[in-house]
């Protein structure tokens, strides 16, 4: 076992703090300080579940950690987050990072003054059917997405923008290396007093297209990606754990990888069309996510999803609900 040399604590222990809990109450490099709800209640329930100490309040989860992780209702997070980085600790915040941009920019310069890391948790980026992406030169030229979920009241606090959308925008601005240039956007709101199903089409400045579809009044779940570009077509069951990449070469070219082969000579091309499964190592997402934030404040790794780029997915994301907004009224 590595030596302990910090102490990490988690804030909100409901549906998704206790996954946090149980990661970080088993981690062999920090020690664990601990939780913090304000439901006492629940927080109790799980201090016993975990064998682990229930705070009475922030302040004393503070003073005994270096490190934390929030998981409470995104409206929560500013407030929280600031506090703790005020006191001199590094945070990972569930997505979204925080509910407006101004917010999130507050968060950004008082971390880069108290020299404290933040790190955003948008899971989708660990998701297992992306990983095998890194093994390629992707130059997307078109991006389509599907997030649709079954109706349920958790989550619904937030907008099916800020809930479900806002993966898929985190995913594809990590895949286009370019700016926004312009957003269109469209939804409706018919269950919740938010909006529950959106669309959204991105133009980035090097006319990458991206079209978004999140809904959470559907009947079964589908999370689905298909990137398109030159040479390369790939697409993506987040569900399944399926990726499957379809790659034009030129005839002589060998691919050991490859499942399948048509040739396009019949049509006076001399390259081939390659079909490809790539093997899924299947792992914790969450796990990973978190052990990446331990070793990034140790300085052995960095953020897979920083604070900036939390504050970008957010920004587009707000933009897109503000765009539907003004549609709808």
């Amino acid at each position: 076992m590595a030596d302990l040399i910090s102490k990490i604590g988690v804030i909100g222990v409901g549906h998704l703090g206790q996954h946090h809990v149980k990661h970080l109450s088993n981690n062999n490099v920090f020690s664990f300080s601990g939780i913090f709800d304000v439901d006492t209640d629940r927080a109790n329930k799980i201090a016993v579940e975990y064998n682990c100490n229930a705070h009475d309040s922030l302040n004393d989860l503070l003073n005994n950690c270096d490190a934390v992780s929030i998981v409470t209702p995104t409206l929560t997070h500013a407030k929280i987050a600031e506090q703790c980085i005020m006191a001199g600790k590094h945070v990972f915040i569930e997505k979204p990072i925080t509910k407006t941009v101004a917010e999130a920019d507050r968060l950004l310069n008082l971390a880069a003054e108290n020299n404290v890391l933040i790190q955003v948790g948008h899971i989708e980026r660990l998701n297992p059917a992306l990983i095998p992406l890194k093994n390629f030169e992707l130059n997307p030229k078109y991006i389509e997405v599907q997030r649709l979920a079954p109706y349920t009241v958790r989550g619904t606090d937030v907008p099916v923008v800020l809930d479900l959308m806002i993966h898929d925008i985190d995913i594809i601005l990590s895949l286009v290396n370019s700016p926004v240039k312009n957003i269109r956007a469209s939804g409706v709101s018919i269950l919740s007093d938010s909006v529950d199903i959106a669309n959204a089409r991105l133009r980035f400045e090097n006319g990458t297209v991206a079209s978004i579809t999140s809904s959470r009044i559907a009947r079964d779940k589908v999370r689905k990606i298909k990137i398109f570009q030159k040479d390369m077509y790939v697409t993506i069951d987040f569900l399944l754990g399926l990726t499957e990449i379809y790659r034009v070469l030129e005839a002589d070219q060998d691919d050991p990888d490859a499942l399948e082969t048509a040739s396009l000579e019949a049509y006076g091309n001399h390259k081939k069309i390659v079909y490809e499964k790539p093997d899924i190592n299947q792992f914790d997402a969450l796990e990973m996510e978190l052990t990446n934030f331990i070793q990034s404040i140790n300085g052995n790794d960095k953020p897979i999803v920083n604070g900036q780029a939390g504050r970008d997915a957010l920004d587009v994301a707000v933009k897109i609900h503000d765009m539907i907004l003004e549609d709808i009224h």
